[in-house]
């Protein structure tokens, strides 16, 4: 009950929800950076949406299955699967695959996309750490031995055999395609700027920098002046933060960052584009937006809203045909 790591591609590790729970004692929450993305791959193969997946970011990992069956999904990027057993065959990305003891699954590149999830049917079989089997990486928990995967892993799984059903796919990749301003909440320290520098902020372009990780992303664009110094009494951060350290260039925190810091905050994205934030590759150019309290809870209700239709709404996806049964068969006239 396991898959093999033949390739671990880049710093692939485990994910699920995090550890919201435990800041106070100085753990990150970590967990997934695009949640939507894990909750769609967990419904695609019929997980609880809180499962732990692989989260992917630029180049997929290669693995074998060891199991006598398997069912994943692959959620967050337009690359199809390379399935090896003998033959290659290919299968789409954003819907569930089958598959059996020995093939051989690859994931390639997937940098049309800032992050993408893999979901097996039953979830890992790996310890918790802290409520979460999130991996922490800079601290060694959680995951598999608390790091990212490497080449001869072998990691275990909750099933032996995938149950018997058809496969499913989502309707569209709608989360693909979401764009417009980052939506924002100002705030706690929004008084450490002047108005002009706020201004600034809402009327420019920022681009994302190669200097990004799951702690956070730097943005390069027009300089932000604090009014009141850029050092304050270390409070506590929350993802989706906004850090504008002495450089006056923003940086958005993400699922690793720390839970206190010393850098006022201007603003924090809104829960409903978190995820957003997750698929943001380097260039990217980006624009902001600020909203009420308010409206920013009516966007997660509408959210939900969509993610709960996008899962009702999945299709049966469209058949394998596995090239190797058909030709041990005897073929006439394409009639057995």
């Amino acid at each position: 009950m396991a898959i093999k790591i033949i390739d671990p591609g880049f710093n692939v590790t485990v994910q699920d929800f995090g550890r919201p729970k435990f800041q106070h004692l100085g753990v990150p929450v970590s967990g997934a950076i695009a949640p939507t993305l894990l909750r769609l791959a967990n419904a695609l193969v019929s997980n609880a949406g809180y499962e732990a997946g692989l989260e992917i970011r630029l180049m997929g990992p290669t693995f074998e299955v060891l199991c006598d069956s398997l069912r994943i999904a692959l959620v967050g990027t337009s690359t199809p699967l390379e399935i090896i057993d003998g033959d290659i065959t290919f299968q789409p990305a954003n819907q569930s695959i089958k598959l059996k003891k020995g093939q051989i699954v690859k994931i390639g590149n997937v940098s049309d996309s800032g992050t993408t999830y893999l979901a097996f049917e039953g979830g890992f079989d790996l310890p918790k750490t802290y409520d979460s089997m999130s991996t922490y990486v800079r601290a060694g928990i959680g995951g598999y031995k608390g790091r990212p995967l490497l080449a001869g892993d072998v990691v275990p799984l909750k099933t032996n055999s995938a149950t018997d059903r058809g496969e499913l796919k989502l309707n569209d990749a709608w989360f693909l395609e979401e764009n417009g301003p980052l939506r924002v909440i100002l705030g706690p320290q929004d008084d450490y700027f002047s108005s002009n520098s706020i201004a600034t902020f809402f009327d420019s372009k920022y681009s994302v920098t190669t200097e990004a990780d799951r702690m956070g992303i730097r943005l390069d664009g027009p300089k932000l002046e604090h009014s009141k110094g850029y050092n304050i009494v270390s409070d506590g951060i929350v993802t989706g933060a906004i850090q504008v350290p002495g450089t006056g260039q923003p940086i958005m925190l993400l699922a690793d960052h720390q839970t206190t810091g010393g850098y006022p905050k201007l603003g924090t994205v809104i829960s409903a584009d978190i995820s957003r934030l997750g698929l943001l590759c380097p260039g990217t150019e980006i624009t902001f937006q600020q909203i009420t309290v308010e409206a920013a809870e009516q966007i997660l209700v509408e959210q939900e809203l969509k993610i709960h239709t996008a899962i009702g709404n999945f299709r049966p996806a469209d058949p394998w045909l596995d090239h190797q049964a058909l030709y041990n068969e005897n073929l006439i006239s394409g009639f057995m």
